[in-house]
């Protein structure tokens, strides 16, 4: 006797057939399932790319090397790193509506020369008054114009008149540090990664009511926005002597506080907003070319993670009054000096190269 051959979805004797559609319809159905989880694995992968694609191309990149060419300092002989990071202030455009005042252009509103000693696990920022007075050397503007050298030019004009490439000669000639790096923040981007990571927590020992910038607030400890991060950072009448020295000091203490509510978020945990924050971030930056892709800035903040709050010292450089103009200030020698020799020799800084003889009023 020929017996049929045996349905391999068939029950057993005297079991009852399985509840559910039909073997040829089952089978069908994890097909379907099959395609539809290709489907969504493809989707997903293109959505991945689209928005690596969007992060990527919202940095904006600078050619320093090309711009500056070979006369620079030489690079240090070890692993630490210098980075000139610029918080650009334009008055044009969304950053005109944050109590700013007149100004036309872009200055370089706060310039830190950042010096990771060669570890990394800690970092020296130096930040440098904008009404410093300083020589800039001949150098191309951001349309490659030859501009000649200048003597005793306000530090932050530089910017405005010759763009990244000139500032960073500029920093190179007056200290003898090599940047290895440029990154620059512009003030509106800066306003929504504030607002991304949902505020920063600072605290003030008076009370600080600047109608020039919009800040007002009382003595003790406040969640700022990123609008008020930005009246915080840009005060400089309603504290000290008004001068923009004391406004270095705020600065200061909100760039660490900044520092560490950026640290102690864990972003991984929350993917939607560490892509916002991302998105904030990479759309405000513009860096050298050697920083201008995701991948490579993301590399190179990986190298820095032993870098902490706690680890990074704040350091104003040293500087007087300028004997001919009492509005401006001028390197003070030797402390000056002897700081950017620290720096170059990968080295801490002495305490004696931290005493500016200005002081520009008490830390708020």
């Amino acid at each position: 006797m020929t017996h049929a051959p045996k349905d391999p979805d068939a029950p057993a004797p005297g079991q009852e057939p399985a509840a559910g559609p039909p073997p040829r319809r089952r089978r069908r159905v994890l097909r379907w399932v099959a395609a539809a989880t290709a489907v969504v694995a493809l989707g997903a992968g293109g959505t991945a790319y689209w928005l690596y694609s969007r992060l990527d191309s919202n940095i904006k990149g600078v050619d320093i090397d090309r711009a500056i060419g070979d006369n620079r300092p030489p690079k240090q002989p070890t692993s630490g790193q210098n980075l000139l990071i610029l918080g650009s202030d334009s008055r044009a455009g969304a950053n005109g509506a944050f109590h700013a005042g007149h100004v036309s252009g872009a200055r370089a509103d706060t310039t830190l020369v950042v010096h990771i000693p060669e570890g990394r696990a800690r970092a020296t920022a130096v930040s440098i008054p904008r009404d410093t007075l300083v020589n800039r050397p001949e150098c191309l503007d951001s349309h490659g114009r030859k501009l000649p050298p200048a003597r005793r030019v306000m530090f932050n004009s530089v910017y405005s008149l010759a763009g990244p490439a000139c500032v960073v000669d500029t920093v190179e000639h007056m200290s003898g540090v090599r940047m290895d790096h440029y990154m620059e923040v512009d003030f509106a981007g800066f306003k929504g990664l504030v607002d991304a990571i949902g505020g920063v927590d600072v605290s003030v020992r008076e009370n600080i009511h600047d109608h020039h910038s919009g800040l007002d607030l009382t003595a003790g400890r406040h969640r700022l926005n990123g609008t008020q991060s930005l009246q915080f950072v840009r005060t400089r009448y309603g504290i000290g002597d008004g001068s923009d020295l004391g406004r270095i000091s705020m600065q200061q203490k909100f760039l660490i506080a900044l520092l560490g509510e950026i640290k102690k978020q864990d972003l991984l945990d929350s993917p939607a907003k560490a892509y916002t924050v991302a998105d904030q971030l990479t759309g405000c930056l513009t860096t050298d070319s050697g920083l201008a892709s995701l991948t490579k800035l993301t590399e190179f903040a990986r190298s820095m993670h032993g870098v902490s709050p706690s680890t990074t010292e704040m350091i104003m450089l040293p500087v007087r009054y300028d004997p001919q103009d009492p509005n401006r200030v001028v390197a003070a020698r030797p402390q000056s000096d002897e700081l950017w020799k620290a720096l170059r020799a990968d080295e801490p800084v002495p305490a004696a190269a931290k005493k500016s003889p200005a002081g520009g009023g008490a830390t708020p």
